[in-house]
């Protein structure tokens, strides 16, 4: 008589494995991790823009650096824009004022493909509170208002 595995019980152990497996997978979701990841930078980034940019007020008797608008948000650039556009499709705000002083550079959305654009905006209301906003990969807004 030959030892060894019948076709049932190697199936029924490769059943087991296969459905441990997708628990293991579901439990540890990476991409929602990679997603939380991404999205706790993103909160970092809008608050060290807005931090800098309050900071800058402050040292300059409450001018703010760039043309921040009133009431419609507007991207902010990377750099130095170029009369009033960071790309010729996207009217952005210039917060070059705040390189080296304030920031080492101005911070960008980890996803951001874009030269000219970090993928944040920034908006004054009518009180003078500024607002700057990312968009989040998961469902929590990112957004710091002060």
């Amino acid at each position: 008589m030959k030892k060894g595995f019948t076709l049932i019980e190697l199936l029924l152990v490769i059943g087991i494995i296969a459905i441990l497996a997708s628990i293991v997978i579901v439990a540890i979701n990476p991409t929602k991790q990679l997603g939380d990841a991404r999205d706790a930078q993103r909160r970092s980034d809008v608050n060290t823009i807005l931090n800098a940019v309050y900071q800058y007020s402050i040292d300059f008797d409450g001018t703010l650096p760039g043309d921040i608008p009133t009431g419609t948000a507007k991207p902010i650039c990377l750099g130095t824009v170029t009369g009033t556009d960071c790309t010729t499709t996207a009217v952005g705000v210039d917060l070059s004022a705040l390189l080296g002083d304030y920031v080492v550079s101005i911070p960008a959305d980890p996803q951001n493909t874009s030269a000219t654009v970090t993928g944040y905006t920034i908006v004054k209301d009518a009180n003078g509170r500024i607002t700057v906003e990312a968009t989040p990969e998961q469902a929590a807004d990112i957004s710091v208002t002060r």
